[in-house]
């Protein structure tokens, strides 16, 4: 009796967690057909269902619980997606095992920009978003510039379609030392509106804005930052300078 107890126990358990993959599954294709369909706006959920592939039913519950988490706004028949939670969602389905190449092919540039630019606003920082310069008879491009006395962050915003491995992230963290420092040394700049001019010292701070998170947080003191994590970083930023690369520039009087 033990024996069969014990069988119809461990026949429960592989059950439980094949429905549980199933579930999984499913959410994922609900994120990913509701990240797909909303690219231009508002979207049908009679859509989003067929495109998923989804039991009206199942549909429903999970659309409820992506409303609670804020990620959506249910209106009618009608999937509104609120400012900025396209990224959160994509970032939702990936932290649950979602393709990366599949979901950032998914997400307009723009997006990913604009938030971290709406980050480092929400912050007090002036923003400028491709930022295009030219130093040493070399034309120079930085996709968010965020200025606050004394601080210069200049993100790139990588959305990893190539992967992670270490070669990459030396290759992307050389680029934008080498941007962040070309941009320090071409100021002031009179096609440049940067308020760091007005400054006496700035200091310029390369960062690396990841989709998710890299294998590494640092490389070369260069920090890599999942886009969620973003204003935490930059809040603490200010306390932690001495432990990232940066490079000064002085402006004296200007």
């Amino acid at each position: 009796m033990g024996s069969a107890n014990a069988t119809n126990r461990c026949l429960l358990m592989i059950i439980a967690q094949i429905i549980g993959e199933l579930v999984l599954s499913v959410e994922i294709n609900l994120l990913i057909s509701t990240i797909k369909l909303t690219k231009n706006g508002p979207v049908k959920q009679e859509a989003v269902k067929l495109d998923a592939r989804i039991p009206s039913t199942l549909m429903a519950f999970m659309l409820k619980k992506l409303q609670s988490e804020g990620l959506i706004y249910l209106k009618d028949d009608l999937i509104e997606i609120p400012t900025n939670a396209r990224l959160k969602l994509a970032v939702k389905a990936l932290q649950m095992g979602a393709d990366v190449q599949v979901v950032s092919n998914m997400l307009a540039w723009q997006e990913f920009e604009g938030m971290a630019s709406v980050a480092l606003e929400l912050n007090g920082y002036f923003t400028a978003k491709n930022v295009r310069f030219t130093n040493s008879k070399k034309k120079w491009e930085i996709d968010v510039v965020g200025c606050k006395n004394p601080l210069v962050i200049c993100v790139d915003c990588k959305q990893w379609h190539h992967g992670m491995n270490l070669s990459n992230i030396r290759r992307i963290v050389e680029a934008q030392s080498n941007r962040a420092k070309a941009l320090a040394e071409s100021l002031p700049n009179k096609k440049l509106s940067l308020p760091c001019t007005k400054w006496s010292t700035a200091v310029f701070v390369p960062v690396i804005l990841s989709l998710i998170n890299a294998s590494v947080k640092f490389y070369d003191d260069v920090p890599i930052v999942p886009i969620l994590s973003f204003q935490d970083f930059i809040h603490e930023l200010p306390l932690h300078l001495s432990t990232v690369k940066t490079f000064s520039k002085q402006f004296g009087h200007l």
